[in-house]
């Protein structure tokens, strides 16, 4: 489904004269059920089956936490009425750089900058063409998890509980360097053209790059590891995908490579090189602290609770950071309770360890940061991987 908010000016200053949002809920609106789910960098708003099927989406794109959202599950849709919207800037229906613009082409890199605080504001506006007003809950992981802090944020008054899973106030200097050889990667690509490629291939080689890398920063040394060692893929297989040195040719093509070209093509199936662009940009610019003296300065007009989740093998958004966030709501005096998942499967633990991830957030949504009936946070509880 998709809505048209009217003309929208983004931080940056500009305007587009008509943003359109896509979204899709699942369970019935009761008044006061209304639980918000952001989606990562590069999901959509399919975030459960049971909606209609969303047009041309694969992958991670394709229910991408139905282990967590649907009937009887941890964000139960019997009980709750669970919203999920695509972000300004991404290409799955809602505009962005590949939507058309007002000369009837596609914007590309026309289109306004974009910040996470205008994902809020959009999914806002959204929520008012809803009949939204007070959430019960925003959930969002990864950057999804900023997208649900600046809630607190921008809109204390209007959520009651928020979940930050696997993410952090900002990203560090490690993961700002590695999103800018990602970006480069995209940029460099002969095919790119300055962002005007929608009449052509387009760079699906540097885009292709770019997801490897992103896709290292998700997996974690021991899960990698595990799943693939120094394993020979076999010389028959193809290297299709780039091309190699002719001294290369003696070496073997490993496993782990042939996982990373497979992947990175399936992404190019399906993803925006520009949507790239401007969703990594989002993301690196994102401070929970912006406008203010510190992280509890910027939360302190919240009046919720919150759950933060952090995994153990998780080096993109640390448990560290976490300890962080958790630090900045108990300053401002807001109940807190956060939840260290022992894990080695990295930053995507999120999304691939429902059975962890469920039982916390289905507890917390019921009850808060409550384990007695009381209001006393539990911090830093351990669950086994």
């Amino acid at each position: 489904m998709t809505v048209e908010l009217g003309s929208f000016t983004f931080e940056c200053g500009e305007t587009v004269p008509e943003l359109e949002v896509a979204y899709e809920t699942y369970g019935e609106f009761d008044g006061n059920n209304a639980v918000l789910v952001c989606h990562a960098l590069t999901g959509s708003q399919h975030v459960a089956s049971g909606a209609r099927e969303a047009e041309g989406t694969a992958g991670q794109a394709r229910a991408w936490w139905d282990d967590v959202v649907g009937p009887g599950k941890a964000i139960d849709t019997n009980e709750y009425y669970v919203v999920c919207a695509n972000v300004p800037g991404s290409c799955y229906g809602t505009t962005g750089p590949a939507s058309e613009g007002p000369d009837g082409d596609p914007w590309g890199t026309d289109f306004p900058a974009v910040t996470v605080g205008d994902w809020t504001r959009a999914q806002r506006q959204l929520l008012d063409e809803l009949g939204v007003g007070r959430l019960h809950a925003v959930v969002g992981g990864s950057v999804g998890g900023m997208n649900a802090l600046d809630w607190a944020k921008r809109y204390p008054d209007d959520v009651r509980r928020v979940v930050a899973v696997a993410t952090a106030a900002r990203l560090d200097a490690q993961c700002l360097g590695l999103d800018a050889i990602a970006r480069r990667a995209i940029t460099t690509d002969p095919d790119w053209q300055n962002g005007d490629y929608y009449d052509g291939d387009g760079p699906t080689d540097g885009l292709a790059l770019a997801r490897q890398i992103g896709h290292l920063m998700y997996l974690s040394k021991d899960s990698m590891e595990r799943k693939f060692g120094r394993r020979s893929a076999g010389r028959e297989s193809a290297r299709d995908r780039f091309p190699s040195d002719p001294a290369g040719g003696f070496f073997p093509y490993r496993e782990v490579e042939s996982y990373l070209d497979y992947n990175a093509s399936q992404f190019t199936d399906r993803f925006d090189a520009n949507s790239y662009l401007y969703l990594t940009r989002a993301m690196d610019d994102y401070d929970l602290a912006n406008g203010y003296e510190s992280d509890a300065d910027a939360l302190a007009a919240f009046t919720g609770e919150t759950l933060v989740m952090s995994f153990t093998g998780d080096w993109h958004f640390t448990v560290e950071q976490s300890h962080a966030l958790e630090a900045a709501f108990e300053d401002a005096d807001i109940p807190v309770t956060h939840r260290v998942v022992d894990s080695d499967h990295g930053h995507d633990a999120f999304l691939v360890e429902p059975e962890n991830v469920g039982p916390p957030l289905r507890s917390f949504l019921a009850d808060g940061v409550s384990t007695d009936g009381g209001h006393a946070p539990v911090h830093n509880s351990l669950f086994p991987g």
